[in-house]
């Protein structure tokens, strides 16, 4: 009997700390290494203390809803290089310790509103080498402690400043290689990399895609003014549109798939250019400085012709009253003086 009780204890002390078939688990380190090894699901049979869960270069393509209820203290997750097309919201939630997240090198498309939700410690999230063309409003409850976001090396053409407001804590944010469409609707992103750079943030900036006339460009170096503002009849119909389909049409027109690039909606939100307006204030401005300058010049002339002619007069009057008389009262000695003086 108690070689039976015995021999259960080490069986089950063995199950709990058993390690995946194809994988190796460190102790001393509470890793648990699964790379290269063919998965296409996340490894049962993890040991439950576990910090550092390598999962890259396999084939993993779906994270099941509990699939780490058994490994809640890890803090290092990484799973690049898998066949992840999308990742279900709360697929991590049982991670409240998590504070690496690396997605990299994935099929992901669509990030869903409040995916890493009840993550409080995560810090770096790194979603690049994906193919994600939209990304939510927000990334879930308790996520303000990212500090690091990377989105590079995918199909954005527009982010919402409103998430990007939503994570306080960013420190380091990484934009590079997206087809982003810089017209009215980036005022906002333009608005806060500005504000997030000026308070000592790091970025490798977002140069444009499109429009055409933008192509390769800063957007931080493009002008305020050529964005034009967006038409509101786009809201109205999409507020129409809310209304009429319930909340979750709605949530879908918000978080929806990007326009096509011809889509007509997106044509009507590009400002046409307008040079020629622009040219016309400046050269009917320079006219009226033009104007006001000349006026005061010839105010000025006109002052100094009128004082020259008063002048004149009053020289010419004194002449006459006072050097004449003493012209003819004088001896020829003092005259000639005077009239060698004049």
């Amino acid at each position: 009997g108690n070689w039976l009780l015995l021999w259960s204890v080490i069986l089950l002390a063995h199950t709990a700390h058993s390690c995946p078939e194809k994988c190796l688990c460190y102790t001393a380190s509470k890793t648990a290494d699964c790379k290269n090894r063919g998965f296409t699901e996340i490894p049962a049979h993890l040991p439950p203390e576990i910090q550092i869960l390598q999962l890259q270069n396999n084939r993993i393509w779906r994270i099941n809803q509990n699939a780490f209820t058994a490994t809640p203290l890890l803090k290092i997750l990484d799973l690049s290089n898998n066949s992840l097309s999308s990742v279900a919201p709360g697929a991590f939630q049982k991670l409240r310790y998590l504070q690496v997240l690396n997605l990299t090198r994935n099929l992901i498309h669509y990030i869903e509103n409040k995916t890493f939700s009840f993550l409080p410690h995560l810090k770096e999230l790194d979603l690049s080498s994906n193919s994600i063309i939209r990304l939510p409003e927000t990334f879930g409850n308790s996520t303000g402690n990212i500090t690091l976001l990377s989105v590079k090396h995918n199909k954005l053409q527009k982010m919402e400043r409103i998430l990007l407001e939503s994570l306080p804590n960013l420190k380091v944010v990484l934009f590079k290689d997206n087809p982003w469409q810089c017209n009215c609707n980036i005022f906002g992103l333009k608005l806060w990399l500005e504000s997030f750079l000026y308070r000592g943030g790091i970025s490798d900036g977002i140069i444009c895609s499109a429009p055409g006339i933008r192509k390769g460009k800063d957007l931080l170096r493009v002008p305020y003014e050529l964005f034009g503002a967006c038409p509101l009849r786009t809201a109205h119909m999409q507020l129409a549109s809310s209304h009429h389909h319930g909340w979750e049409q709605r949530s879908s027109l918000k978080h929806g798939h990007p326009f096509e690039p011809g889509d007509s909606v997106r044509a009507g939100c590009e400002p046409k250019p307008k040079p020629r307006p622009v040219s016309l204030r400046h050269a009917i401005a320079t006219v009226v400085i033009t104007g006001v300058v000349c006026g005061i010049v010839c105010l000025m002339m006109l002052a100094a012709a009128v004082y020259g002619c008063a002048y004149a007069a009053i020289t010419a009057k004194y002449h006459k009253e006072h050097l004449a008389p003493a012209r003819q009262h004088g001896t020829p000695e003092e005259k000639k003086p005077f009239e060698s003086s004049l």
